[in-house]
């Protein structure tokens, strides 16, 4: 003869609640940490892609023997030579537009305006 099984298996309420519960713990933990990574990845990001601006102008200086450049004094992320952009691209820079805003003196200073998160 078969024995009948009166015991279904499975989990109980209780144990589902349980686990759910742990895992809202753990999305508290972690959430706060990644939101805190990518601020921190944007600042930085902001931060070498001013670097890249400022070397590329440096460059354009010492391979065109400057001592002044012409100052780009409304911020732009123009880096072409159209209306009024910095004249980088393609020579100096790889891109013909930046994520941020820029300015630059008669010394060749660049100047990060807006960081175009």
């Amino acid at each position: 003869m078969l024995k009948r099984l009166n015991r279904e298996a499975g989990f109980t309420l209780m144990e589902l609640l349980i686990v759910v519960a742990i895992l809202g713990v753990l999305v508290a933990v972690v959430l706060p940490n990644f939101t805190g990574i990518l601020d921190s990845a944007k600042s930085t990001s902001s931060a070498a892609e001013l670097q890249i601006v400022q070397t590329a102008v440096d460059a354009k200086m010492a391979n065109e023997s400057l001592t002044t450049i012409d100052a780009v004094a409304s911020a732009t992320s123009d880096m072409t030579t159209a209306s009024g952009g910095f004249g980088l691209a393609p020579t100096y820079m790889r891109s013909d537009a930046t994520r941020g805003t820029y300015t630059v003196d008669t010394a060749g200073k660049v100047t990060q305006v807006t960081t175009g998160s």
